[in-house]
């Protein structure tokens, strides 16, 4: 069973000072507003989960991806012909998720969503199986139902610049008191080596009924769909790039690379100015229709040729490189990053580059903003280097709070309850040796939990 103290510091004053103020957020409304969540789960409110193994396994490129590296295969895993033998080679090798955040966060839904409080292993996979599986059947377990059960104020999906929406749009018809909204991700356009670019801008010009057949026309359609994601709630812009360069070309100068593109004839160098101009252009629309913009950058994508092809992206194989921000964003915020109406959040996996470049950047301009450990970071031991790193430059009024950027929704409690907890134990430290007082620990806990994402994100 889950011991209520975990994570906390074994030293008691501290733990007990942790433990009082976590309590004091613990039940504080979830914001989870970065993530991937599908939004057609929500559009039909008779929806139910198709399976456990659908659910908890093949939902989770974290968990996929540990199996595989232990040999498992994913024609096993991704199997929707016989979901039990998937869940039951995920039970046999559970063991392998001991001590790791994927682990933490399984044992956490299983007690707190299911009320199981077996270890699962081969022995109990199968009635375990059966729980699940009775259990999401019922009512109860319609993702509007957990959404409510869950006390989830905000769920912001990501969502293709050329999605049409249709899902956001039945949510927002069906008169849902829940709130899910879109988020803007123009990847796909802004890279010129995206599989099916040309497929893409036909999307683009689809969606918005203008043929995009130049740059102004291209420019024009993207300021287009933004505004209809803001129509249906969205508050920000993500963007996932190799690089964070930005740099601003002349008129004639973009005006030769798309138009070179459009006729499928794109050197490297051409690409990569392409993606820092739109990276530039970007922040230049957030100061005029207010959309928060995110970035995330240094992951080398897909890195298995061979998992890529055969099993399609998301399969776990999405690497952390390094990546250099304080030069790259400079001509970005050499023009917006005092601008009133722009917010920048910047993300990486690199902690170096996180404590010494990011931090200072946000500590210094007033648009920029630190988003919390991401991704390979989003774990107990993350959050601890990330507190220590970087808060004595930013402060917590240049962080964000939390994102659970997750495809799993059972997990989101978890998730924000890890954060929780190491706030809390973070604060406790403070507050122990008197760098703060009880009145600044009880408010910094409540904007770590969902004051500073409400701020942040305009939510």
């Amino acid at each position: 069973m889950l011991n209520d103290a975990r994570y906390f510091d074994p030293v008691p004053t501290q733990k007990q000072l942790a433990i009082d103020l976590y309590n004091i957020a613990r039940k504080a409304p979830i914001l989870s507003p970065h993530g991937h969540v599908n939004p057609a789960v929500f559009a039909d409110p008779d929806y139910h989960f198709a399976d456990p193994a659908a659910l908890i396994v093949q939902s989770d490129h974290y968990v996929l991806r540990m199996l595989y590296s232990q040999g498992v295969s994913y024609d096993i895993l991704l199997s929707r012909e016989d979901p039990y033998r998937v869940w039951e080679t995920f039970a046999q090798n559970f063991y392998l998720f001991r001590g790791t955040p994927s682990g933490l966060w399984i044992t956490d839904e299983l007690e707190t969503v299911f009320g199981i409080t077996e270890k699962l292993n081969g022995v109990t996979a199968k009635d375990i199986y059966g729980k699940i599986e009775a259990t999401l059947s019922t009512e109860d377990f319609t993702p509007r139902n957990l959404f409510k059960r869950f006390n989830i104020e905000v769920l912001a999906t990501t969502d293709s610049a050329t999605d049409p929406l249709e899902y956001h749009q039945r949510i927002r018809d069906s008169g849902w008191e829940g709130r899910v909204i879109p988020t803007f991700r123009p990847d796909e356009l802004v890279n010129l080596n995206s599989p099916n670019w040309m497929g893409k801008i036909e999307a683009l010009s689809d969606v918005n009924g203008v043929t995009v057949d130049c740059y102004s026309k291209f420019i024009q359609a993207i300021e287009q769909r933004r505004t209809a994601f803001k129509a249906l709630g969205a508050t920000a812009v993500d963007i996932g790039v190799g690089s964070p360069r930005t740099v601003k070309l002349t008129p004639s100068e973009i005006d030769r690379i798309f138009a070179s593109a459009l006729k499928g004839d794109t050197s490297p160098g051409d690409a990569d100015l392409f993606s820092a101009h739109m990276l530039y252009e970007m922040g230049r629309m957030s100061c005029e229709d207010g959309l928060v913009m995110q970035i995330h950058s240094g992951v080398h994508r897909n890195h298995n040729p061979r998992v890529f092809e055969r099993y399609g992206a998301d399969m776990g194989f999405d690497i952390p490189i390094a990546a250099e921000f304080t030069n790259n964003l400079q001509p970005l915020l050499a023009d917006f990053g005092d601008h009133p109406h722009f917010r920048l959040i910047l993300f990486t996996v690199d902690e170096g580059t996180c404590s010494r470049e990011l931090a200072p950047l946000a500590g210094a301009y007033p648009s920029v903003k630190l988003g919390p450990p991401w991704w390979f970071l989003d774990s107990w031991h993350g959050m601890k280097r990330y507190f220590e790193a970087v808060m004595e430059t930013a402060g917590i009024y240049n962080t964000v709070g939390f994102n659970d950027d997750t495809r799993a929704f059972l997990s989101i409690p978890a998730r924000h309850d890890v954060w929780r907890r190491a706030a809390a134990n973070w604060l406790a430290g403070l507050l122990s040796r008197r760098m703060i007082d009880e009145n600044d620990a009880e408010e910094m806990m409540m904007e770590m939990a969902v004051g500073l994402s409400r701020a942040a994100y305009n939510l």
